[in-house]
C-alpha cells in the first residue's frame, strides 16, 4: 500500500509527542528531525521537504502551541493542515467545456498506464454523468496501442475512432473531432503516443494535437512508483504543454509515495485522479485532505462512504441498516455484505480508512487472505437454512456437522460464529449512531459519538439522494 513506511514513521513520531506531558523545543526539534527522515525516506523532493519542515515548525514552534492546551493535538493538527497545504489543499474538477465535446488529452511515458487510465476515465464519466465518451486513437508508434484501447472501450461499451497506423497522428485527431461532433458525444478522450523518455519528436507532436484540438483538459499520466523521476516527468511535460492535471497510477503498489506529496509544490499543477488498483472502476478523485488523513493513521470516512455507495445496494444496504437495529442480522445477510465488502477492495485497505483503525496496533501486520473468506463462506454454505436464519441454534454438535461439511477445523468454526457475534453486536451500534460503545469495544481509539453520527447522517442522505436520481432516470 502506498506511503506505509511513510505513514508508520509519522505515526511513530506522533505517538512520542503524545505521551509527553509537556512539549518543549526539544521535543518539537526532535520530532520536525524525525518527519523530515520519514519524508525524504518516501522520496518526497527535497526543496519541498525542506519548505514543509520550515512551514511545520515556524507554525508550531508558538508559545500559543508548546504552552497551550494539549500541544501535541496542536502539532498533529498543524502537520495534516501543512501536508494537505503540500498537496493541493482541495479537490480539483474537471475543466469542462460551455459546448460539447469536452476534449480531454491524456498524455505520459510508456508503462505509465495512460491507455488503462482512459477507460477507466470514460467509465468513471459514464457511470456519474451519463455521459456518451468517445476514444481517439492517436497513439501509432506502439505495437498494439490501438488494440489495447479497444479492448478497453469494448469491456466499457464506449467507440473508438482510428485510422489505423498509417496516418499522421494529428490528422487523425482532426477526423475524430468532426466524428465526435457529429455523433454529440459529451465526452472525448485523445489517447497520444508515450516514449520511454521525454524527445524532442513526441513532444512536437504532442504540441501539434494540442494547437489542433484546443483540449479543455490536458492530463498527463505518471507512475507513482517511479517516485522522483514522476516528479521530474511531470516538469518536462508541463514545460513543454502547460499541463490542467495529473492521473497517478498505481498509487496501490509497492511505492513510497512522494510524487503525490511533491507533483504539486514543483509544478503547481494539480493531482486530479488516482489509480488504486487494477479494476476499471479503480479511478478516485483525488482529495488532499482525506490523503494526508490516511497518511497520518486518522481514517478516511468519506472515502470509505463514497465506496460503499459505488460498491453497495442501496436498498439492500438500508433493509441491512433496519435488521441491525433490530437485531435480526443473520448468516443470509452477513454472506450478502461479505460479498458487498469484497467487491470494495482488500479488507485491510478498507479498515485502515476507520478512524482509529488506521492506527491500531493490532492491524499493523493485517492481511486478509482471500481463501480465509472463501472458508467462512463454506462454513456458512454448510448451514441449514434454518440455521442460517437462527444462529443460536448451532450448538456444539451443530458445529462439528459444519466442520465436517466444509472441510475446516471445529476451532475455526467456533472462532468464525464468535467474530459473526461480535460484529453484529457492533454494527448494531454503529447503525444507532452509538460510537461510544465502539470505542470501548476498540481500546478507545475510535473519535467520538459525534463523528459516527455525521458519517450515518452523510451516508443516508446521499443515499436517498442517489435513489432519487435513479429514480428520474427511470
Amino acid at each position: 500500500m502506498a506511503f506505509e513506511g511513510l505513514t508508520e514513521r509519522l505515526q511513530s513520531a506522533m505517538t512520542k509527542l503524545r505521551r509527553k506531558p509537556k512539549v518543549t523545543e526539544a521535543d518539537l526539534k526532535e520530532t520536525m528531525r524525525e518527519i523530515r527522515l520519514a519524508l525524504l525516506e518516501a522520496d518526497v523532493n527535497f526543496a519541498v521537504v525542506k519548505d514543509f519542515v520550515k512551514q511545520v515548525r515556524e507554525r508550531a514552534a508558538g508559545t500559543d502551541v508548546l504552552t497551550g492546551l494539549n500541544p501535541a493535538q496542536q502539532i498533529v493538527k498543524i502537520v495534516d493542515e501543512e501536508l494537505t497545504k503540500t498537496m493541493g489543499s482541495e479537490a480539483v474538477p474537471l475543466n469542462k467545456s460551455e459546448k460539447i465535446p469536452t476534449i480531454i488529452m491524456m498524455t505520459g511515458l510508456q508503462g505509465a498506464g495512460k491507455t488503462t487510465t482512459a477507460g477507466k476515465l470514460a467509465l468513471k464519466l459514464k457511470n456519474e454523468e451519463n455521459a456518451r465518451p468517445m476514444f481517439i486513437a492517436a497513439d501509432v508508434y506502439r505495437p498494439a496501442a490501438i488494440d489495447q484501447l479497444e479492448t478497453v472501450a469494448k469491456s466499457i461499451d464506449v467507440p473508438v475512432f482510428q485510422l489505423g497506423t498509417d496516418v499522421d497522428p494529428v490528422e487523425i485527431v482532426r477526423q475524430g473531432l468532426v466524428v465526435a461532433k457529429e455523433n454529440h458525444n459529451d465526452y472525448v478522450i485523445i489517447d497520444t503516443a508515450g516514449r520511454l523518455q521525454i524527445d524532442e519528436k513526441l513532444m512536437n507532436e504532442l504540441v501539434e494535437i494540442q494547437t489542433l484540438s484546443q483540449p479543455d483538459e490536458i492530463l498527463l499520466v505518471v507512475d507513482a512508483m517511479t517516485g522522483q523521476n514522476a516528479v521530474e516527468t511531470a516538469d518536462g511535460f508541463n514545460n513543454q504543454l502547460n499541463l490542467t492535471g495529473v492521473v497517478l497510477t498505481k498509487l496501490d503498489g509497492d511505492t513510497r509515495g512522494g510524487a503525490a506529496l511533491s507533483i504539486r509544490a514543483v509544478t503547481g499543477k494539480p493531482i486530479k485522479f488516482v489509480g488504486q488498483g487494477e479494476k476499471m472502476t479503480d479511478l478516485d478523485v483525488f482529495h488532499p485532505d482525506r490523503m494526508s488523513s490516511r497518511i497520518l493513521g486518522m481514517g478516511d470516512m468519506l472515502t470509505l462512504i463514497e465506496k460503499a455507495q459505488q460498491d453497495f445496494d442501496e436498498d439492500q444496504a438500508q433493509k441491512t441498516m433496519e435488521k441491525m437495529r433490530e437485531s435480526t442480522f443473520d448468516f443470509n445477510d452477513f454472506l450478502e455484505q461479505m460479498q458487498q465488502v469484497q467487491n470494495m477492495g482488500p479488507i485491510e485497505d478498507i479498515m485502515k480508512m476507520i478512524p482509529g483503525m488506521a492506527n491500531n496496533p493490532a492491524l499493523k501486520n493485517v492481511n486478509v487472505d482471500p481463501k480465509d473468506m472463501d472458508h467462512i463462506k463454506a462454513i456458512v454454505y454448510s448451514m441449514t437454512p434454518a440455521e442460517r436464519e437462527n444462529p443460536d441454534l448451532l450448538n456444539p454438535s451443530r458445529r462439528r456437522r459444519l466442520a465436517a461439511g466444509a472441510a475446516r477445523p471445529i476451532v475455526e468454526v467456533n472462532r468464525m460464529i464468535k467474530q459473526f457475534n461480535e460484529m453484529k453486536k457492533m454494527m448494531k451500534q454503529v447503525s444507532s449512531g452509538n460510537m461510544a460503545g465502539m470505542e470501548q469495544m476498540m481500546g478507545g481509539n475510535v473519535p467520538g459519538g459525534r463523528l459516527g453520527k455525521l458519517a450515518m447522517k452523510q451516508m443516508t442522505r446521499k443515499m436517498k439522494k442517489n435513489k432519487k436520481k435513479r429514480n428520474k432516470r427511470k
